[in-house]
């Protein structure tokens, strides 16, 4: 009869210590790189992985044996952590969360696996404000380069399947870069002013937040302002008394600043104009080189699709979702679209 514990569960067990000892590393490792309520949050999570690994040295007593290395994923995800400390490090944080075996391991409690589920959730808020300043440059840099990247192998494919030479393929390229560079980063700028200045417009007034204090507690029009944004009669009624009882108080204020996450006029057309260049270069790259003929289309096709499943893994790491998911999507969008337009120059021209 064996009481004691199976080679197989002390090895889980052991890996389980290791990662969960790498994760506490990678928390601190972050926290280094923050100031404030977002380095205690960070060291609270730290703390919180420590008490998880006290567990499982508690089950392995003296089987612990010399401490193993965390998965590839945690070791990577503590290279990055130490160096950057991004968003980008907080995402990859927040889906390593998300993949937690405890749930389904009867050896880890209720309360870890608990746990792991609201670190998740900790990491994701802390990472919404990252990509909540980062949302406005970001969106314009990823549609740029993925509308370089699919628009101009659209077009070099388009023009290369009517028959036409080399060097009017070359040409078109490059003129259809230049032009789609130029019109994204005029109408991010437009678009995003526009934005900006709808914002402002409907943005509550800082000399109004200054008035409440004067106003007559009677009256209370202020009850007004919060009926304007929606609130039933009672709700205003309710939300006003409890502002002026805790004057002074900004609760007029937005509780996001939108104008941070939409970013700047000048900041989303550079994004745009730059990652439409970079990606829109790469489809004209081969026929820079001298190929010609469907040694060129394949190998454009071919560096447009590395570069969207590269865009679409960078998405959905950033967004918390699946990154495969988003890069075949990606892709399949771009070719579908580059296909459609080569298979009209076919038509139209005659072949390459």
């Amino acid at each position: 009869m064996n009481d004691g514990p199976s080679s197989r569960d002390v090895k889980r067990w052991r890996q389980y210590l290791a990662d969960e000892r790498a994760e506490a590393a990678v928390y601190r490792d972050l926290a280094g790189r923050r100031s404030g309520e977002e380095r205690e949050i960070l060291l609270a999570l730290a703390d919180a992985e420590g008490r998880h690994e006290q567990h499982w040295r508690n089950l392995l007593g003296d089987r612990v044996g010399m401490p193993l290395k965390g998965d590839i994923r945690t070791r990577i995800l503590g290279v990055l952590a130490r160096r950057f400390g991004s968003v980008f490090v907080l995402a990859l944080a927040q889906r390593a969360e998300t993949r937690s075996p405890y749930a389904t391991d009867a050896d880890a409690t209720e309360a870890m696996t608990a746990d792991e589920q609201i670190h998740a959730e900790v990491i994701r808020a802390l990472a919404a404000r990252g990509r909540n300043r980062l949302s406005g440059t970001f969106r314009a840099a990823v549609f740029g380069a993925n509308d370089g990247l699919v628009s101009n192998l659209a077009l070099v494919l388009g023009i290369s399947g009517s028959g036409v030479s080399n060097q009017i393929v070359l040409i078109t390229g490059l003129a259809g870069l230049l032009a789609g560079a130029l019109s994204m980063g005029a109408g991010e700028y437009v678009s995003v002013r526009s934005q900006r200045e709808l914002l402002e417009a409907s943005s509550p007034d800082s000399g109004a937040r200054d008035a409440v204090r004067h106003l007559d507690v009677d009256a209370n029009e202020l009850a007004l302002v919060y009926r304007a944004r929606g609130m039933t009669h009672e709700e205003a009624d309710a939300k006003a008394a409890e502002v002026l009882r805790l004057l002074p108080a900004d609760e007029m204020a937005p509780d996001v600043d939108q104008h941070e996450s939409i970013g700047t006029g000048l900041g989303a057309a550079g994004a745009s104009f730059c990652f439409f260049a970079s990606g829109a270069v790469i489809p004209v790259l081969p026929y820079l080189f001298g190929l010609e003929g469907y040694v060129a289309l394949a190998l454009a096709a071919v560096l447009v699709g590395l570069a969207l499943i590269c865009t679409g893994l960078v998405v959905g790491l950033l967004s918390g979702g699946p990154p495969v998911k988003r890069a075949l999507r990606q892709l399949a969008i771009g070719y579908g679209a580059a296909g459609a337009t080569y298979l009209l120059g076919l038509a139209f021209g005659g072949g390459v």
